[in-house]
C-alpha cells in the first residue's frame, strides 16, 4: 500500500497478518460482492440491524481489497476475526458509507 487511504473515496484500512491492505469499494468489487452476497441494499439493512454475519463481511472486504493476489480469502476471515466486531466496524463503515452516500 503505497499511496494514503482516500476517505472521500470510501477507502479503508484491513491489517491481515499485520500488513495493512487497501479497501476500495469500487463498483467492479461491489458488483462482484453483490453477485455473491445479494442485494446490497439489503446488506445495508442487515449491518444496521446487527444481523451481518463475519462471512458477509469477510466477503465485502475480499471483493473490495485492491490487491487480493497478495492475500488469501481465507486470511481475510481470519483478519475479521482477530479484530472481533468493534475492531472490524471501522473499516466496515467506511466500505457500507461508501455504498449508501456515493462520492462526494
Amino acid at each position: 500500500m503505497n499511496a494514503p487511504i482516500n476517505a472521500l473515496r470510501g477507502e479503508a484500512v484491513l491489517t491481515v497478518h499485520g500488513t495493512p491492505h487497501r479497501l476500495r469499494p469500487s463498483f467492479a468489487a461491489l458488483v462482484a460482492a453483490e453477485e455473491e452476497l445479494g442485494p446490497l441494499f439489503a446488506l445495508v439493512e442487515r449491518a444496521g440491524a446487527g444481523e451481518l454475519r463475519l462471512s458477509e463481511m469477510a466477503c465485502l472486504f475480499w471483493h473490495c481489497l485492491t490487491e487480493r493476489n497478495t492475500v488469501t480469502r481465507e486470511a481475510v476471515g481470519e483478519a475479521v476475526l482477530a479484530l472481533g466486531l468493534a475492531g472490524a466496524a471501522a473499516p466496515l463503515r467506511q466500505v457500507l458509507g461508501q455504498i449508501l452516500q456515493g462520492r462526494a
